[in-house]
């Protein structure tokens, strides 16, 4: 079993998506336990605050360190964790093989950040990958740390009802695009499904799969070299 450990200021934001689908069906198979803690939970103050002003000046509020060092010591008392991810536009962008890394883990720790900033010494502490889904401005960690969990989830044997279907996923096999699926009806409004595939020719419909797989990989290269000029 996985163990997550997932730290936020706004709890309510992971609620919904770890009671659906695959993400719950994974926790009711005992397949891996996700703990959310809020992290005011772990603020001592009489207001229970998490946030103040950076030094500096500047806009926006800043998380403050005590909730996180109160939570993610008392966490390291009860279990030792092979990685505590930090979601932020500083790290490393996800890619499938950091979910393959993560997902040979039995115990993570994700801490999702809030408003502006997390004071940098809860980074500089305990941060042993930092983490990023994208070149993009969010509201939160919450999301990041979500698409973190899932892309590890599927990934447990016994979790997907198809053994191998997380294997032959786009980016599992390096830096590919699977080719396009179809099902019935295969004429819809005029729009039919490519010949081959209902030819029963197994040598064929493989032949192609591999050519679609190619096309549509070299596009989304060309995509995202432009993207990046």
């Amino acid at each position: 079993m996985i163990r997550f450990d997932v730290i936020s200021a706004v709890p309510e934001i992971l609620e919904s998506p770890l009671r659906n689908s695959i993400l719950k069906r994974a926790q009711d198979k005992k397949k891996v336990k996700v703990v959310v803690h809020n992290l005011r939970d772990y603020a001592f103050n009489k207001h229970r605050q998490i946030d103040d002003k950076p030094f500096g000046g500047g806009a926006g509020m800043v998380l403050k360190p005590e909730p996180f060092f109160e939570c993610i010591e008392k966490l390291s008392t009860e279990r030792s964790y092979q990685h505590i991810i930090f979601t932020t536009p500083k790290g490393k962008l996800l890619d499938q093989k950091s979910a393959n890394r993560f997902s040979l883990a039995e115990n993570l720790i994700i801490v999702a950040g809030h408003y502006k900033e997390i004071d940098d010494r809860v980074r500089e502490r305990f941060a042993t990958d930092e983490i990023s889904i994208g070149n993009y401005v969010l509201t939160g960690g919450e999301l990041p740390a979500l698409v973190i969990i899932d892309s590890v989830i599927r990934l447990i044997p016994g979790v997907l009802n198809d053994s191998e279907a997380a294997l032959q996923d786009s980016f599992q096999d390096g830096e590919k695009i699977e080719a396009p699926f179809y099902t019935r009806p295969a004429d819809y409004k005029g729009m039919k499904v490519p010949e081959v595939l209902l030819s029963g020719n197994d040598a064929e419909i493989k032949k192609w799969k591999e050519n679609q797989s190619k096309i549509l990989t070299d596009k989304w290269r060309k995509q995202n070299e432009a993207s990046n000029d």
